[in-house]
C-alpha cells in the first residue's frame, strides 16, 4: 500500500513543523519543512544579495539561483537543512531571517524555484509537508490536508519561548508585531497566499498542546 501524502498548512508558530516531525516519526513518513527552504533562500540573500542600504536585491537573488543548493540530510532521524553543504538549521531561525522571509516567500521567482523540488519529493508518497500553501498549491491532491491556527497571543508566547531556547535574544512585543506583519504579508500576497484549502480540516490549538494536536490529526488518518 502506498504511504499517504499529508499537507499541513497554517499560521506561524502554530507548531506546524514540530507537530509534522512527530507525526512523521509515528507513521514512518518523511517530513519536509518547506518554511525552512524559504528561510534558506532568505539567509542566502542576506549574506550575498544586499543593496547598499541593507535591503535585499531581488534581481541579484534571482540571478543567483544556480548558486543555491538546498538539501535536507538525515541526522539521527531529523532532517537538517544544508545550503551548499553547510548546516544552516540554526542560522535560519534568527530574527533577521524572520523579518525578511515573508518578503522573499512572496516573490514568484522564488516560489517557482522551490515548487518543483517540493512536488518531486512527494511523488512517491510517504511524506508529510508543512508550510502555507501546501494543500492549495504545492500538493493540491494530498491524501490528507490540515490547517492549524491559534490566537496571536498564544503564538507570540510560543515563538518567544522558542527563540529563548535557541539562545536568541528577543522582545515579546516585537515578536508579536513580527508575527502580525508576517500574517498580513502571507495572507495578502498575490502568489500562493496563506489560506485554508476547501477540503482541509481546521484545528485550532490555542488551548491544546502539541500532543493533543497530534492525536487529533491522527484520528482523521485512516487505512494506514
Amino acid at each position: 500500500m502506498k504511504k499517504p501524502v499529508i499537507a499541513i498548512d497554517g499560521f506561524s508558530s502554530t507548531g506546524k513543523s514540530s507537530i509534522s516531525k512527530m507525526i512523521a516519526k509515528k507513521l514512518a513518513l518523511i517530513h519536509l519543512d518547506t518554511g525552512a527552504l524559504y528561510r534558506g533562500v532568505t539567509w542566502f540573500a542576506l549574506q550575498n544579495c544586499l543593496n547598499e542600504d541593507g535591503s535585499i536585491n531581488t534581481d541579484q537573488l534571482f540571478s543567483s539561483f544556480d548558486q543555491i543548493e538546498l538539501e535536507f540530510k538525515n541526522d539521527d532521524g531529523e532532517l537538517v537543512l544544508f545550503l551548499n553543504h553547510i548546516d544552516i538549521s540554526k542560522a535560519i531561525r534568527t530574527n533577521e531571517v524572520s523579518d525578511n522571509v515573508s518578503f522573499i516567500a512572496k516573490q514568484k521567482e522564488v516560489r517557482d524555484f522551490l515548487l518543483e523540488s517540493q512536488r518531486s519529493l512527494a511523488e512517491k508518497g510517504g511524506i508529510i509537508m508543512d508550510g502555507r500553501d501546501i494543500g492549495t498549491v504545492v500538493l493540491p491532491n494530498a491524501d490528507y490536508k490540515f490547517f492549524l491556527t491559534a490566537s496571536i497571543d498564544e503564538r507570540t508566547k510560543r515563538r518567544y519561548m522558542e527563540l529563548l531556547s535557541l539562545g536568541i535574544e528577543a522582545n515579546e512585543q516585537k515578536v508579536k508585531e513580527n508575527l502580525m506583519i508576517r500574517d498580513k504579508i502571507d495572507s495578502e500576497r498575490e502568489i500562493a497566499p496563506l489560506k485554508q484549502a476547501e477540503d482541509a480540516i481546521v484545528i485550532d490549538n490555542t488551548n491544546i498542546d502539541k500532543q493533543e494536536t497530534i492525536e487529533r490529526i491522527l484520528s482523521y488518518i485512516k487505512d494506514f
